[in-house]
């Protein structure tokens, strides 16, 4: 997938200070929504680009892992509660039919809801389920008092979709005063039109965009 934000000087700037002073041990790396509902061919939502992005997500968090940051892993969670009381998405998709599918496809105890087998997944990882895109929205989940109680202040985001779950939890965690990292080789969406127009809002305002390589580079 292309990876072309039109990146202000400003926030060049801002990337090469943040890399240069990154804490790893206050890091962690969310990795959003790696599933078999996403990843697998001919799944409920598949993005077929996110396949792709696995290799930069697991060097991302072996390295995160060995520098004494944290690596936390998403999980939609579309349970009979979670689609109860959020009928607005429901809604939006139409056909009650595809909504029940989507639902299905993320409940536990489905495929769809597992996270993909070839992530580097490690006991130490945290496993988190969220019941919207946005993992910091109220109610949601946990993620929030998670990483208080083990003192991050710095994010790290890589997963699926970049537009949707992606950017929604960037968003948030930019006004819940995180410093926010933007992996623009390990975020997946199904076009890159629509990938290429997150990078340009994170890299705007919300947060900072890097590379895989300039990342594991200010790691090492």
């Amino acid at each position: 997938m292309s990876s072309e934000a039109l990146e202000p000087a400003a926030a060049r700037d801002s990337r090469r200070r943040i890399l240069e002073n990154l804490d790893p041990r206050r890091t962690a790396h969310i990795v959003v929504d790696l599933q078999h509902g996403f990843m697998a061919r001919g799944a409920a939502v598949e993005v077929e680009f996110a396949r792709e992005i696995v290799g930069a997500v697991n060097d991302v968090s072996r390295a995160i892992r060995a520098a004494g940051g944290v690596n936390v892993f998403l999980r939609m969670n579309l349970s009979t509660d979670a689609h109860t009381t959020w009928r607005s998405f429901s809604d939006r998709l139409g056909d009650p039919a595809a909504a029940e599918r989507v639902r299905a496809a993320f409940s536990p105890g489905s495929e769809g809801f597992e996270l993909w087998g070839d992530l580097d997944i490690a006991p130490e990882d945290l496993i988190v389920d969220k019941t919207r895109f946005g993992a910091f929205v109220p109610g949601a989940s946990d993620l929030h008092q998670l990483l208080q109680a083990r003192d991050i202040d710095t994010l790290i985001i890589s997963g699926t979709m970049t537009n949707v779950c992606c950017e929604s939890t960037a968003r948030d965690a930019m006004q819940m005063d995180y410093s926010v990292l933007f992996l623009a080789d390990a975020t997946a969406t199904r076009s890159d039109d629509v990938h290429n127009a997150t990078l340009n809002n994170m890299a705007s305002i919300f947060g900072t965009v890097v590379w895989t390589k300039e990342l594991l580079d200010a790691l090492a």
